[in-house]
């Protein structure tokens, strides 16, 4: 408020003014209640207002009602105001009282500062609470992050809307493509054209930029990133367009930029024929179910309404977590006709197995449990191994031999040309499951397919939520290899892909997801911190704020992953899944290596499966 701007000499001044107008009212007030009507304050009825002017200024002043800072008034203040009339209402009724003055009636020594106190006191009470809160919002104001939205549009109007009623920032300007708003108001709210930004953001010292553009294209949302990341501001986001179609913008809405925002291109709208075909009225089982990829296949899956969920899972507290928030899902969704059945057990109880699928009968089994993570895979190979290619085996075996139509293997690209124990067990899984396919094909039984891709965002072995937390607690971020690169996928899409592909099948397929391009790991590192509002801290730029640290490649990793082993991939009905042909071993000859293996595994004889592993997979190389 421009009043508390002011000196501090023009505010005394300023209610000096109020109390003399106060003690003007006050007389007049007082001829009313006395004499029963209104009275000008001519002639005669002068001397009471001068005598009351005359006596309690200075009586004020040397009380020192003038030195208080009025927003902070309370009830030391007002007892100093009473004080301060009381001794004025003693003098100003002696006086006239005594003095006898005509035309000023008696009575008004008494009345007038009555309403004196009430009056003065009142103008106290009343700036305290209005220049007290003015002033606590110019401080909230003041410490209120300053914003720019990126985009004029309605989605933009309605993230303003939504927060002038919100504390956490405020909005002081647009930023829009298009040169026909540029130096335009919405709102009250200038709009700036994108080249300005440098600029502006100095001068308004602006902290964040919300991208309110949720139908844009995500190349050109790159393109608008790219732009912003060299104004060293943090970013936040709207959701997608379908996103908010159910209603308006709210601050809530806005969140941090996933790094999905930075893949490069546009996601393909799931096949809702493909996605439901295998899945609604039907029993469907999802081993690790409570992994990243398992979790979010569910998800997707009780979308699509089946008529039992087995959720099968030997991490108790996993399956606890997605248990209980797909009952929440299905609560709000009011599809309480879907049952979900959570499973605590291990795909290696091959009796267990065919004991759950004996009693529900499932018609397609996805199969997501896995040990993935490659160093650890590497210091426990005989788990990894038991785990990633007998676990396989065993639920296909109970899938067969209990009439399950479908059965489908998330596999990873770390299959291909393996380095390491984790894709070497990985694709003698996909071998395995090669081999029974083909006999189950001579005997129209269960149709066994896998479904191959890269990295997905935000898994719990993916590199992008180390690197926030490691931002967060103000680095280093950690980079094994400054050439290290690697595909990535948003856990929905891979999970929508896995469905779709699943439906395809028809025995023994390879299925490959397209990845879009590689990522170098150390570019994600900088467009995190970059994005972040922080700067790289390295020899160009000794002042940044988060270094990158290269630790050195980690046993069995790669520093270019593939998806094809061959150049034969083969288009299907979606754009985005391809088939791959791929060599096998017949099941005639598997079979018994995988049981001398399964042998070595009961026996812990580590290196002699491992000569097994190799033999089975040939290009498998150690690093």
């Amino acid at each position: 408020m421009p009043i508390l701007s002011l000196s501090r000499f023009t505010k005394r001044l300023v209610v000096f003014g109020v109390d003399a107008s106060l003690c003007v009212l006050t007389v007049w007030l007082g001829y009313y209640l006395r004499m029963g009507s209104f009275t000008s304050l001519r002639g005669e009825p002068l001397i009471a207002v001068a005598l009351s002017l005359i006596l309690a200024l200075p009586i004020f002043v040397s009380c020192g009602l003038y030195r208080a800072i009025f927003r902070y008034s309370g009830w030391p203040a007002l007892l100093t105001v009473a004080k301060a009339i009381f001794l004025y209402g003693f003098f100003y009724a002696s006086i006239i009282v005594t003095m006898g003055f005509q035309g000023v009636p008696r009575t008004l020594g008494f009345i007038q500062p009555i309403l004196l106190l009430i009056a003065v006191g009142f103008s106290r009470a009343v700036a305290s609470y209005w220049l007290g809160n003015s002033y606590r919002q110019q401080l909230q104001l003041g410490e209120v992050p300053r914003v720019l939205i990126y985009g004029a549009g309605s989605a933009g109007r309605q993230l303003v809307a939504a927060l002038r009623n919100s504390q956490q920032m405020r909005v002081v300007g647009f930023l829009d493509d298009d040169k026909d708003l540029q130096k335009q108001f919405l709102n009250g709210i200038p709009i700036y054209a994108p080249s300005e930004l440098e600029n502006i953001s100095a001068t308004l010292k602006i902290s964040d930029i919300l991208l309110a553009l949720p139908s844009v294209s995500r190349a050109r949302r790159n393109q608008i990133i790219e732009l912003v990341a060299k104004s060293k501001l943090a970013v936040r986001t709207l959701p997608s367009v379908t996103d908010l179609a159910k209603g308006k913008v709210t601050a809530s809405d806005i969140r941090e930029l996933d790094i999905e925002d930075l893949l490069g291109r546009d996601l393909v709208e799931p096949n809702s024929q493909l996605l439901s075909q295998n899945i609604m009225g039907k029993v469907v089982l999802v081993s690790g179910a409570g992994g990243s990829i398992g979790s979010e296949l569910c998800r997707q899956i009780v979308n699509h309404s089946p008529h039992i969920l087995i959720l099968l899972e030997q991490n108790e507290f996993a399956l606890y977590s997605i248990e209980q928030e797909l009952r929440v899902k299905l609560a709000d969704f009011e599809k309480a006709n879907i049952s979900l059945i959570p499973v605590l057990g291990s795909v290696r109880n091959f009796s267990r197995m065919q004991e759950l699928m004996n009693k529900y009968h499932p018609h397609i089994v996805f199969h997501a449990a896995a040990y993935k993570h490659v160093p650890l895979v590497e210091h426990n190979p005989i788990e990894g191994i038991e785990n990633n290619v007998i676990g396989t085996l065993l639920l296909a075996r109970a899938a067969r031999e209990t009439g399950v139509k479908r059965f489908i293997l998330v596999s990873t690209d770390k299959a291909v040309r393996p380095t390491n124990l984790m894709g070497a067990s990985k694709r003698l899984a996909e071998m395995t499951l090669q081999a029974m396919a083909e006999e189950a094909q001579l005997q129209e039984g269960t149709i066994f397919s896998m479904v191959r891709f890269g990295n997905v965002l935000d898994s719990s072995g993916s590199v992008v939520p180390l690197f926030r937390k490691q931002i967060q607690e103000g680095g280093p971020i950690t980079l094994t290899h400054l050439d290290v690169t690697r595909y990535f996928m948003t856990i929905p899409e891979a999970a929508q892909l896995v469905i779709q592909a699943g439906s395809m099948a028809k025995g023994g397929d390879v299925f490959l997801l397209d990845m879009g391009k590689p990522i170098k790991i150390a570019d994600l590192a900088r467009q995190m911190i970059l994005l972040s509002g922080l700067e790289v801290r390295d020899d160009k730029n000794p002042d940044g704020d988060i270094e990158i640290e290269v630790t050195g490649l980690r046993p069995g990793e790669k520093l270019y992953e593939e998806l094809l082993i061959g150049d034969n991939p083969e288009p299907t009905l979606h754009p985005r899944i391809f088939k791959a042909q791929e060599e096998y071993l017949l099941w005639v000859q598997l079979e018994p290596q995988l049981m001398l293996m399964n042998n070595f595994i009961d026996e812990g004889q580590t290196l002699q499966m491992i000569e097994c592993l190799k033999r089975l997979v040939p290009s498998y190389r150690p690093s």
